[in-house]
């Protein structure tokens, strides 16, 4: 991983210290600090200004203990697979796999039916996940906008890490795929907060009013996905 920094040198320490690392410029402070990116899954080092690769390489060499460890800790990337039962929508559903049948993939009750190749069993369930996702958040983003006197132009499923959801300024609103995972109060209180942006841009209290306007109860929703939103991110 390269990264042009504040001086307009590039480096990469990844070889010299034998493991991915992600070195990013610290804008704010002249120190150099270690953390774990649980979304990316990689250590990110933070580096001021006119920082040498030597010294970067020396710092990580004196933290590989700290860093082994925690690395150790992250959970296991989860995969779909057969007789998991994980969060849909707010519902709590089991993958059934039928390889010999043609359903595709549908559900039925609280059962996922998917049928094909194992091979291909956790690709079609992200994808039909992706579909409910989107047909579900359009719909109710399109109810909560007109109760604020909005509209939504359309929304689109992304499998981003930086952010559970962003709002543009032509009335589109982008979610990310992973909140479909989440329990319902999650969902319902992430959809109202990109439709309040619809009316306001930024996070005046003017837009936290128009979020508890859309859910009263958005608070349970954001100190849930504060807590534990990094959870998301084991899935693939």
């Amino acid at each position: 991983m390269k990264i042009t920094l504040l001086t307009g040198r590039i480096f990469d320490i990844s070889e010299a210290v034998g493991m991915n690392i992600k070195v990013v410029p610290a804008r704010t402070s002249w120190k150099i600090s270690l953390r774990i990116d649980h979304k990316e899954r990689i250590p990110v080092l933070s580096v001021p200004r006119f920082c040498s690769r030597k010294r970067a390489i020396n710092f990580v060499q004196e933290h590989m203990d700290w860093l082994i460890e925690n690395l150790s800790k992250l959970p296991p990337i989860k995969r779909f697979t057969d007789g998991l039962t994980f969060s849909l929508l707010g519902q709590e559903v089991t993958i059934c796999h039928c390889p010999e049948q043609r359903c595709g993939t549908r559900l039925d009750g609280n059962i996922l039916y998917v049928s094909g190749s194992q091979e291909f069993l956790h690709r079609r369930v992200k994808d039909y996940i992706k579909k409910a996702a989107e047909k579900e958040f359009y719909e109710c983003s399109a109810m909560l906008a007109s109760k604020i006197g909005q509209k939504v132009n359309g929304v689109s499923i992304k499998d981003t890490k930086s952010r559970w959801g962003s709002c543009s300024t032509l009335q589109h609103i982008n979610y990310s795929w992973r909140i479909a995972l989440a329990p319902r109060e999650v969902i319902d209180y992430l959809l109202a907060h990109e439709v309040a942006h619809l009316k306001h841009q930024d996070h005046s209290v003017a837009f936290w009013g128009c979020v508890a306007e859309l859910n009263p109860n958005w608070q349970s929703g954001h100190d849930w996905l504060k807590k534990n939103g990094r959870t998301l991110y084991e899935f693939e």
